[in-house]
């Protein structure tokens, strides 16, 4: 039996990369039996600033209530994005901060330093792009945006990554090796 599935386009163009990414897991995951919903954040309309921080939670958009539904509904979730000055994309982030809020992500209680994990029992892949060799990314960097999505934002909220692929460098990348990056991404849809 097939897994619900929501696959979540974090770059502001689906005519990207990212976007045929996105397009090529969704369909492969159709393909493979699964009930997937496809999120482009660049479609939602939303205000991607959280001016109060935590302290008062802002309204919730349409939109963004209809995130959360899909997130509650979802099984799994895949975030496909690409790695702008060494992190995630602002308006990925905007999302995140603005969906993954207390009470529906974590929620902390009095007198114990970690939070609960309210969004525990799913699972999530990554597809990153970048345009720096993703060895140098690794070895050099670090590797921030993909910690900061997988430890500080999935892990903190109980969501379980299972696979991480990153797809680069993708300026000058030739068509066959596109192509061979849009095949992986299918692979991973199907398992």
């Amino acid at each position: 039996m097939g897994k619900r599935m929501l696959v979540v386009l974090g770059h502001p163009s689906s005519d990207s990369f990212c976007g045929a990414l996105g397009e090529t897991y969704a369909q492969s995951a159709k393909n493979a039996g699964h009930d997937v919903r496809f999120l482009r954040l660049h479609a939602l309309k939303f205000d991607p600033i959280l001016h109060n921080g935590y302290r008062t939670i802002q309204p919730l958009e349409q939109d963004l209530l209809q995130a959360q539904a899909d997130i509650t509904w979802a099984e799994h979730l895949t975030f496909i994005y690409p790695i702008w000055w060494g992190g995630i994309p602002a308006l990925l982030k905007g999302f995140l901060e603005r969906v993954f809020l207390p009470g529906f992500a974590f929620k902390y209680r009095e007198g114990k330093p970690f939070p609960d994990k309210l969004l525990k029992g799913r699972t999530a892949h990554l597809l990153v792009t970048m345009d720096t060799p993703p060895w140098y990314y690794k070895w050099v960097f670090r590797m921030p945006g993909l910690h900061q999505m997988r430890k500080a934002t999935l892990e903190f909220c109980g969501i379980k990554p299972l696979k991480t692929l990153t797809f680069g460098p993708i300026l000058g990348s030739s068509p066959a090796q596109r192509d061979a990056w849009l095949k992986q991404a299918s692979a991973a849809a199907s398992s």
